[in-house]
């Protein structure tokens, strides 16, 4: 075993509400210091070091992903006007390569693309290789074609830091245009193809502003279409489906503010307010024509803590309300999609995302059924207001990603395309099932496990259990498929999802009763998840490894200290460990956004308190027996900050934990490496350190 890496002490004094904190590696947070550099860098030598035994199974690992997957391949073509729309990868190359082909007039049937096989009349429109050439780390962002087909823009960021370029593109001449609008966020095409509509960001990395760039002109002389001044609201702006309307969305993480621009007229002209916003007021809309008259299908939370729907005069909206789908508690309304004939809601119910066909006439609303016990569903592709066909995404942990179409005439499920896993995979050998927790308050905690038929029944005997968890932002971990979880599994590892409170799983109380002076509720629902799997007999603490990414990797940090001894190990991906150093300082990249997700301790000592106590870097337990840990970051991540974990992994070592490990990609952003090949590599590198922690690094 190596020395690891010591980080000095050199006092920081933090005082808020009568309270000294005295930080002794808030000195990390010096990005450009070439002392912090030199000290991450023998960080990830220290990894390279400690784990170089699981090299061999890293690259068997690597293998065995890459052998399961059809790495030359096409997407399921969307239509877009008097096009085909679709994206393919090449065998050997790390990133996708986007085209079209021309489509019949009256035939809404996507032509059936096979790999390897060229397309007739196939027009690429970029390839994602040829940008990214002499780049470490390339991500596409905005990309969109003008309504005309004539011009294509798309953004790209080479740093990691969500920044983007926009560029534009003449499909006709192939002729790059010399426009360049640096530090975007969001872009799209104005309906005529002649302007582009951007958001920026400011110092808080807060988008804020929309903008208006004629194609052509010096992005100096673009023009400001809407600014937002409150540090706690973001911005956003679309086009409906309908492209009868510009939509502008300003947004806190719990009240909403919505604007229109009639777009058969200028796109410059006065934005018309949809609602004003009340303080904890939520809420969205769609545009429809029903009976020849423009209306606003507005989704809220307007006492109506699970949503409700209702429509309104889109030349009036502050007008009379007619309620399409009443409140019904325990279904939670997620969104809604509006087409000429009709629309689409998903909402939520038992744990479930559900589907639903809603009646413009009647009010009426028909499930999409599915047939497996586990699934996610949602509506995705549909970019046209008119179409005979309803694209569906689906999957399952047992299903690979499959895309459907219904038809809307006979309402029958017809299957476009279910992503290819090579080898002898069969979803029959493997098994998915709900179980149960018992929180310590009483409440019943959802668990997800999915497993390999051949290892026995979870509970039949103690297995090695792999336990994912997240539980903020009401964001739900709902069942997808992974071709890389197939290699735990097959190792006879059962991998299972704690759906704790925070998250959105069971509804919108699930959610409010996991955030704020209730934060603590998703640690402890996790520990008695951890609990109930050993109690069960699924498995026993020696070999149950934990993992969580961002916020979920402040569950990591605090179920660590919670309850050190309930895990073999826990992996935190871009762990947000240092919540209430980020939390106090409003400079930094979303900290007064996020003061409505965890409570704003700068001004609130009882928020202060409550943070405190559960935050994990100041709750460190000196002389604590941790579980073997490993911290993942990116230094260029404007998130979650690498020096979070970075304090945390010193403070831990200064404890006296002795197996914990950091691994910091020195040219990433928050969602790790860019590359399909190198993302395979990094989660190679995760699951045989998880492997290895679960004793079935021989396996």
């Amino acid at each position: 075993m190596t020395d690891a890496p010591i980080a000095a002490r050199r006092s920081t004094l933090r005082t808020h509400h009568g309270d000294t904190f005295d930080d002794p590696y808030e000195w990390l947070r010096e990005k450009e210091s070439p002392e912090v550099i030199a000290h991450l860098e023998a960080e990830n030598a220290h990894t390279d070091a400690e784990t170089a035994h699981l090299a061999p199974l890293r690259e068997q690992l690597f293998q065995e992903i890459k052998s399961r997957v059809q790495e030359t391949d096409l997407s399921v073509p969307t239509r877009r006007g008097d096009w085909w729309y679709y994206s393919r990868t090449e065998e050997g190359a790390q990133y996708g390569i986007h085209c079209r082909t021309a489509a019949v007039a009256d035939d809404w049937t996507p032509p059936v693309l096979e790999p390897g096989v060229a397309v007739p009349g196939e027009v690429v429109l970029f390839d994602g290789n040829v940008e990214a050439e002499g780049h470490e780390f390339f991500s596409l962002g905005a990309f969109d074609t003008s309504d005309d087909a004539t011009r294509l823009l798309w953004s790209t960021d080479y740093e990691g830091d969500e920044l983007y370029t926009v560029r534009v593109r003449d499909l006709v001449t192939g002729e790059t245009f010399a426009d360049e609008i640096p530090n975007t966020g969001g872009a799209f095409f104005t309906p005529d193809g002649t302007g582009i509509l951007y958001t920026t960001r400011d110092d808080a990395w807060r988008p804020d502003t929309l903008w208006l760039h004629r194609i052509g002109t010096d992005v100096a002389e673009d023009l400001q279409l809407f600014h937002e001044p409150d540090e706690k609201f973001w911005l956003g702006a679309g086009i409906t489906r309908s492209r009868k309307y510009l939509v502008i969305g300003v947004g806190s993480s719990i009240t909403s503010e919505e604007y229109i621009v009639d777009l058969s007229g200028d796109v410059t002209a006065e934005p018309r307010i949809v609602w004003p916003r009340v303080e904890g007021v939520e809420y969205s809309f769609e545009h429809a024509v029903v009976g020849g008259e423009d209306r606003l299908y507005v989704l809220h939370n307007q006492d109506a803590l699970d949503f409700e729907l209702v429509s309104v005069a889109a030349s009036d909206p502050q007008g009379e309300r007619t309620v399409v789908l009443p409140h019904e508690p325990g279904r939670r309304l997620l969104g809604m999609d509006a087409f000429r004939d009709f629309a689409t809601v998903e909402y939520r119910s038992e744990g479930l995302e559900r589907v639903a066909l809603l009646d413009y006439a009647t009010n009426g609303i028909e499930d999409v059924p599915f047939d497996e016990p586990l699934y996610s569903a949602g509506v995705s592709g549909n970019p046209e207001w008119h179409s005979p066909f309803l694209r569906l995404g689906y999957a399952s942990f047992v299903t690979p990603g499959t895309v459907y179409e219904l038809d809307l005439a006979t309402r029958e499920l017809v299957l476009r395309k279910q992503v290819a896993v090579l080898g002898d995979y069969a979803p029959e050998d493997y098994g998915q099932q709900r179980a149960w927790a018992t929180a310590s308050d009483g409440t019943l905690v959802p668990i997800s496990l999915v497993w390999k038929r051949s290892f026995g029944e979870p509970g039949s005997a103690p297995r090695p259990v792999h336990l994912y968890g997240y539980g903020s932002y009401e964001h739900s971990i709902d069942p997808g498929f992974s071709v890389a979880r197939l290699s735990e599994l097959d190792r006879g590892v059962i991998f299972a999802v704690a759906h704790v409170r925070g998250g959105g799983e069971m509804g919108r109380a699930w959610y409010e009763d996991g955030k704020l002076l209730h934060k603590r509720n998703t640690f402890t629902d996790f520990v008695a998840v951890a609990e109930h799997l050993v109690s069960a007999g699924i498995t026993t603490t020696d070999r149950l490894v934990a993992e969580g990414g961002s916020a979920g990797g402040l569950l990591m940090g605090a179920v660590a200290n919670l309850a050190p001894a309930a895990f073999a190990g826990i992996l935190a991906a871009v762990p947000f460990v240092d919540a209430l150093t980020t939390i106090l300082d409003p400079s930094l990249p979303l900290t007064v956004i996020e003061w409505d997700e965890w409570g704003d301790p700068l001004h609130d000592p009882e928020v202060y308190e409550y943070m405190k106590s559960y935050s994990p870097y100041e709750n460190v337990g000196d002389g604590a027996e941790y579980p073997r840990i490993l911290a993942v970051t990116s230094l260029n991540d404007s998130r979650v900050a690498y020096v979070e974990p970075a304090k945390w992994v010193a403070r831990l070592r200064e404890a006296g934990a002795t197996d914990v490990l950091l691994k910091c990609e020195m040219v990433a952003g928050h969602g790790g490496v860019s590359g399909r090949y190198n993302s395979w590599r990094e989660r190679a590198f995760e699951l045989a350190w998880i492997l290895d922690t679960l004793g079935l690094a021989e396996a």
